[in-house]
């Protein structure tokens, strides 16, 4: 598929964003799906930012909400495929875990549904490598998970409703898929950073102001395996243009990196900023995440580094992946630029 109209859910969302430039960019005309009217704005603008306003004219806007089904039927007329971003992201474990898991199985099955009734078969879904590498057993040391690989959340034993909903929206994507003829692409990311394209930055940066900040000067010994925002619209468009990639998993995750490391990286990037570098000892990450907090998202990687088999994605780009430190350095400079984060660790 080289051109057509394509339906992006959660457009105005840090993916979503970055998935309708590279879609207008590849020659797409973009249906973008949004939550509210006042968030048509900022779509436009980054688009103007990136491919100036000679683009827009392929560009048009849908309201809707993954958790009602107003709208969906009428946002799917003459679509020819769909790019499904949309998603709660939360930078620690909500006290609600249905405040994640509703809108990424019900919000997902509501998606396929209008699809199927609308005609539409063609469909790329954003999952995460949350669907992949949990529930695997008391895993230490270096692990390299494929595609190939399934989160087991049964076998799951703390409370992780980001890692929950994924697995379930996408083992329910796949088995509707196969009942109704669907063709299916799922793109698996890591933690997704890289450069913003306004103030109203994702969850997933958190960290990296947390850091750049020295709001959090101390963090967990363990680390993620990142990547760009760019390469997952990158990977969005390639799944899209490419039959290929049909029936196909993806992960898209780049080098792995501790947050210590992480530290290193930004005080070498950032030389005026206080970031924080120290490590807690493995025993009060389980401490405090015992209590809840940001510190609940970390406890389930201690010990273990989770690295992600990424040759199949750079086989469809045909290109390797933006850097791990790369991505870092983008998302502390857009956080800086749009005033996002500020000196709290300086008197």
């Amino acid at each position: 598929m080289r051109a057509g109209l394509v339906l992006v859910t959660g457009a105005s969302g840090f993916v979503g964003k970055w998935a309708v430039v590279e879609l207008l960019r590849a020659g797409f005309t973009v249906r973008a799906g949004i939550r509210s009217e006042d968030k048509v704005d900022a779509v436009r603008q980054a688009v103007i930012a990136q491919l100036g306003e000679d683009f827009l004219y392929r560009l048009n806007f849908a309201k809707l909400n993954l958790l009602f089904d107003t709208g969906w039927l009428r946002a799917m007329l003459r679509i020819d495929a769909i790019v499904h971003c949309a998603g709660v992201v939360l930078a620690g474990e909500p006290d609600k875990p249905g405040r994640i898991i509703g809108p990424a199985v019900e919000g997902t099955e509501r998606v396929l549904r209008f699809a199927t009734l609308a005609g539409v078969r063609r469909i790329v879904m954003t999952s995460s490598v949350a669907a992949v590498a949990y529930g695997h057993g008391s895993l230490t040391g270096v692990h390299e998970f494929t595609a190939g690989d399934f989160t087991k959340i049964e076998a799951i034993r703390r409370p992780y409703a980001a890692c929950v909903g994924a697995t379930m929206a996408e083992r329910g994507a796949w088995a509707y898929a196969r009942s109704e003829g669907l063709d299916l692409t799922t793109i698996h990311p890591g933690p997704i950073l890289g450069l913003a394209l306004d103030g109203d930055v994702s969850a997933s940066l958190q960290l990296i102001a947390w850091l750049l900040d020295g709001s959090r000067p101390r963090l967990p010994g363990n680390g993620v395996a990142v990547v760009d925002v760019r390469d997952v619209a990158a990977m969005l468009v390639a799944a899209l243009q490419q039959d290929r990639a049909i029936g196909q998993r993806y992960l898209v995750a780049s080098d792995y990196v501790s947050f210590s490391h992480m530290g290193f990286i930004l005080a070498a990037a950032f030389p005026d900023w206080p970031v924080g570098m120290d490590v807690l000892p493995d025993w009060r990450v389980r401490l405090s995440a015992a209590f809840g907090g940001p510190m609940r998202s970390f406890v389930h990687d201690l010990g273990h580094e989770k690295h992600f088999d990424r040759s199949k994605a750079e086989a469809l780009l045909g290109g390797p992946l933006i850097s791990g430190r790369d991505a870092i350095v983008a998302a502390a400079d857009s956080l800086i630029r749009f005033g996002r984060v500020t000196r709290v660790g300086v008197p």
